[in-house]
């Protein structure tokens, strides 16, 4: 994709969204139940798009809200339903019509009192916090974000009574009920006025922020940083943990500075992704330009995203670190100095993470656990205790307690920044030194990911893949080691394929939500083979969609 002339730039004014007309089309646009765009659609993170779009509208979220009370209703759970919303445009009104729903079906709602904004890994915390030694009455979830995306987006994402995102079955089950409900008007839906449902009885108002913020202590050796007087430098890209901050860093004694205090649903104070679009994506070394000019005057400096569920590292040494980078040293450190884990947890790591986690855990006789793409194939690990660290290359992860109990079972990337925090109090060398390294010990990486256009129909093939459909027996150069339509980790479909080889692999899956598919490779030998490996995965595909269609 060719770079935008205002990469890195601060965000000029015909780019921002106009918020009245944006939140104006969430209550006047009527979606087409019957054109797939304007349909309720969850991908791999909740339903998401834009109320200019016909996309993400009340109806969309009058239609989900009560799906999830009647899906909730039968699976059994009675306890309350904690609601995060991030800082975008629509997350407001969003929160209000689902609130309106809730109410009107006598579920026990919690909101931040204040009507605060709440990250996503708060909401899970919550979530299993309340349902510690339950096993009745257990209590869900909804976050409200379309994480990174730009301004004009909108998102809703259920997570049931593990913390973590829901599975596929719950939510193609709340999709097709979402749906049903759309065709038929909204038959079925019940509702009352928001002020009316704000002070039901069914609605509670509570701090979400102090018990997460208390609880820290148990999942990071925060005493450390502080003891070690790390300078932290933070920008909360305007996100929901923008209010966090302060109360860690006082609770904690932590000398950390919030260098951008702004909250605008328009995002005017971002600077502008590779692609021209405001987009506050953490891990984007043109959305965190201004952090990174900020580099040398603290010891570490980290971002989140809207929802904070991802995190963005930024050190003296290596600027805006690469999430597989950071990822590597975490597994790294983490399985070194949680003394209280099980000896047999494994890292969990998705299939298109870097194989440098695989090295370095096999240097630590750490089994790994690979899974398909999405967060949700994590839950099970995580509360079992069984993975101690589950990291996706998107920038977002969790890990444990210290003594080897859950966390969380959504991505946390509060813990993830101030774990890099940590790393350089107790090692006495930031997490881009110790990257380089892992570099030395394990060769270098070279990590590369394309997107193609895809028809539909060539989207289908994936679907119908098997490895024994893939002839090759080299991939540039290389003898192949395995052909993976089916995670190593847990046997599950990772909607695409995988190729291995010695020094490299290559995987190809369709996106969920666009007309394209994704290649991502990785080379240990460089960048000419990491090349070759990317345009011969490329002709194993077209070779595909040949014999295939």
């Amino acid at each position: 994709m060719e770079k935008s002339p205002l990469a890195g730039k601060p965000a000029p004014q015909e780019l921002l969204i106009d918020i009245p007309n944006l939140i104006t089309a969430y209550y006047t646009e009527k979606p087409d139940p019957e054109d797939p765009a304007q349909q309720v659609s969850f991908g791999t993170s909740g339903h998401r798009g834009s109320s200019l779009e016909g996309a993400f509208n009340e109806d969309h979220i009058l239609a989900i809200s009560q799906a999830i009370v009647e899906y909730r209703a039968k699976q059994g759970t009675t306890g309350p339903l904690y609601i995060g919303k991030d800082t975008h445009g629509l997350s407001e009104p969003a929160l209000r019509t689902a609130v309106e729903v809730f109410a009107a079906n006598g579920v026990e709602v919690m909101l931040q009192e204040g009507m605060g904004y709440t990250p996503t890994p708060v909401i899970s915390h919550a979530i299993l916090t309340y349902n510690r030694a339950r096993s009745t009455g257990e209590a869900d979830g909804v976050v409200i974000t379309p994480s990174h995306n730009p301004p004009r987006y909108g998102g809703f994402k259920y997570n049931p009574p593990n913390g973590g995102p829901a599975g596929t079955e719950t939510t193609q089950t709340i999709q097709d009920r979402a749906n049903e409900l759309l065709r038929t008007g909204l038959k079925g839906v019940k509702r009352m006025p928001w002020k009316k449902a704000l002070h039901a009885d069914s609605t509670h108002r509570i701090d979400f922020m102090r018990s997460y913020i208390d609880d820290l202590k148990n999942v990071l050796n925060i005493g450390a940083i502080a003891a070690a007087g790390v300078k932290i430098g933070v920008d909360p890209l305007g996100g929901a943990g923008i209010a966090y901050w302060d109360p860690i860093a006082e609770t904690y004694g932590l000398d950390l500075e919030v260098v951008n205090r702004k909250v605008d649903p328009t995002f005017r104070f971002m600077t502008v992704d590779s692609d021209g679009e405001i987009r506050m994506d953490c891990s984007s070394s043109y959305a965190m330009a201004r952090l990174i000019e900020m580099k040398d005057e603290f010891d570490i400096a980290f971002g989140n995203d809207p929802d904070f569920d991802r995190h963005g590292i930024v050190t003296p040494e290596g600027g805006l670190m690469n999430p597989n980078h950071y990822l590597s040293v975490v597994v790294w450190y983490l399985f070194q100095n949680r003394y209280h884990w099980l000896e047999e947890s494994t890292v969990g790591k998705t299939v298109v993470t870097s194989a440098m986690l695989d090295r370095v855990a096999r240097s630590l006789d750490r089994k790994v656990t690979e899974v398909p793409v999405g967060f949700k194939w994590f839950v099970p690990g995580l509360l079992g205790g069984n993975l101690g660290f589950a990291g996706e290359e998107s920038a977002g992860a969790s890990f444990l307690r210290k003594d080897g109990t859950t966390w969380t079972t959504d991505k946390d990337g509060i813990i993830l920044a101030l774990l890099a925090a940590e790393i350089l109090a107790v090692t006495g060398k930031d997490p881009a030194v110790h990257y380089a390294d892992l570099e030395d010990q394990f060769g270098q990486a070279f990590y590369g990911r394309l997107e193609h256009d895809a028809t539909r129909e060539q989207k289908a093939v994936f679907d119908a893949l098997t490895p024994v459909m893939v002839r090759a027996d080299e991939l540039a150069g290389e003898a192949i080691e395995s052909k993976l339509t089916r995670a190593p980790g847990n046997d599950a479909d990772i909607g695409g394929l995988k190729i291995v080889t010695e020094n490299g692999w290559v995987a190809v899956r369709p996106s969920g939500t666009e007309d394209i598919y994704k290649v991502y490779a990785e080379s240990f030998k460089g960048q000419n083979h990491l090349d070759a490996i990317l345009d011969e995965g490329q002709g194993i595909v077209q070779t595909l969609f040949e014999e295939e269609l």
